[in-house]
């Protein structure tokens, strides 16, 4: 018995979008899965790079990360539908955060796969997790100015 968000009968708010899916023929039930098998996949590549890296493989581990973050980003859009996907992507408020997060996806792809510069690819995907981060806060109410307020604390406790 289905119950809360997962009811037919739960009005979410226009939180689901229920025409981009349409013509895939996926009803609400469906996309939940699809989100929750894709947003696991992306998870799980995560991981998997993870223990790539422990081999020592960090070109690999940065291929792998990237994609796994790829795949858990376009999971959302079974959710709230591609084209709500892109306007809040690319709202004036989280503009820049998605544009140098995505580039950053884009660089460290390219460059990981072309050079196998294990320092270049590890650097770029710690400044990946950080515009990750930061573009995920701009999610949330007062994110970036807890982080600026938290690393403003830090730098002036030194």
């Amino acid at each position: 018995m289905a119950f809360g968000f997962f009811s037919e009968s739960f009005s979410d708010q226009g939180t689901m979008d229920d025409g981009t899916w349409q013509f895939c023929g996926l009803s609400r039930m469906e996309r939940l899965y699809a989100f929750g098998i894709c947003f696991v996949i992306g998870f799980l590549l995560s991981i998997a790079s993870t223990l790539i890296l422990i081999g020592g493989n960090v070109p690999g581990f940065a291929i792998l990360y990237s994609i796994g973050n790829l795949v858990s980003i376009f999971s959302l859009t079974f959710i709230i539908g591609i084209m709500k996907q892109f306007k809040t992507m690319f709202a004036p408020v989280r503009f820049w955060a998605t544009v140098v997060y995505l580039a950053l996806l884009v660089v460290t792809l390219v460059l990981s796969i072309t050079l196998h510069v294990f320092f270049l690819s590890l650097i770029l995907v710690v400044i990946q997790f950080c515009a990750l981060v930061w573009y995920s806060a701009s999610y949330i109410p007062y994110g970036r100015e807890i982080i600026r307020r938290f690393f403003g604390s830090c730098v002036t406790s030194i």
